[in-house]
Parts: C-alpha cells; structure tokens; sequence
C-alpha cells in the first residue's frame, strides 16, 4: 500500500543515500516528457522537504527546458536489493547554471566532477512510498566511469562547446538556459 508524507523522515533519507541509481521526470504543458536515469554522487537531501541533485553534461537537456516553463517534478528511487521500496518525491524545482548567484554555495554539497552543468533545487510538498514487490534484484557492480572521462577529456572549454552545440535547445525545440 502506498503511502503519503509531507517531506522526508530519517528513514527516507538513509534510504536515498544507499541508492547508485535515481529517475528524474518533468514535462512542459505540451510535448514530450522527460524520464531521465541519473547515477554517480549526485543527490543531497538539505532537509525533509528539499533536495539538491547534480546534472552532469548528457545528450540532451530537456530537464532545464521544461523547468522554464513549468517548474514540476518527480524524483525516484528502488531499491534493487533486499529491501523492497520505491520512493518518489514531488515538488516544483528551479534551474541553477554553473555561474549563477547561488551556484558555488550548492556546489560545495558535491565532489567536484568535470562536465558539472546545472544544479536542481527541488522543494518537496509530497513524498510518497510503495512496496516495489515487482522490481528485480539486482547486483550493483561500480559507477560507470565514461562520462567522467569524456568530460576530463573535452576539458572545460570543450565542455562549453558540447553545451552550445548539443544542449541550447530540447527536443521539442525548447530553450534550456545555457
């Protein structure tokens, strides 16, 4: 049976920090909508109705573009192990680029990583959990090293280049903010 919070407990939050793997979903009101599987260490609750998360450079950028005009979110988490849940977290986010006013003091949560190129500010007004008595078990190996070094390789300035080539627009057309 699901049920309903009005933010984190210690338990949820313990929960997420044993996680490798997390799902992020937003939707402009028309279009496409996005589900995007997100890893590495990139997520930092700040409190039971706030969390930070990290996006790295990726092929696309539809998260910032549909933030723009919409500021909805749901964020996801399963367990694969022994313990069956899922968590997800609704709210309403904001977009933070690399630059911005408030960019280094949310930066600090998280290890440097090359290829850093939003922050996500979500505020929580609704967790809710469920069983997960259908998600497999699954064994976790390692982080996947590729985009790190993809980034390392590119460098900063190659980095940029990518953002302006590749992540200016969603697929819908849309601007994202870089």
């Amino acid at each position: 049976m699901a049920k309903q919070f009005p933010g984190f407990t210690e338990d949820h939050t313990r929960f997420i920090a044993e996680q490798h793997i997390f799902f992020v979903a937003t939707a402009a009101p028309t279009g496409r909508v996005n589900l995007s599987p997100k890893g590495r260490d990139a997520m930092r609750v700040l409190g039971p109705n706030r969390l930070v998360w990290l996006n790295l450079t990726g092929s696309g950028n539809e998260t910032a573009a549909h933030l723009l005009e919409s500021p909805r979110m749901t964020v996801m988490w399963c367990s694969f192990t022994t313990r069956p849940l899922i968590l997800r977290a609704y709210g309403t986010a904001r977009t933070i680029h690399n630059g911005a006013e408030d960019w280094e003091a949310l930066y600090a949560h998280f290890p440097d990583q090359p290829g850093a190129r939003q922050i996500y500010d979500l505020t929580v007004d609704l967790v809710q959990t469920s069983c997960g008595y259908a998600v497999p078990f699954m064994d976790y190996q390692e982080p996947r090293d590729t985009l790190q070094t993809w980034a390392e390789t590119k460098g900063p300035k190659g980095v940029a280049a990518y953002w302006e080539e590749r992540n200016t627009t969603s697929l819908d057309g849309r601007p994202t903010g870089i």
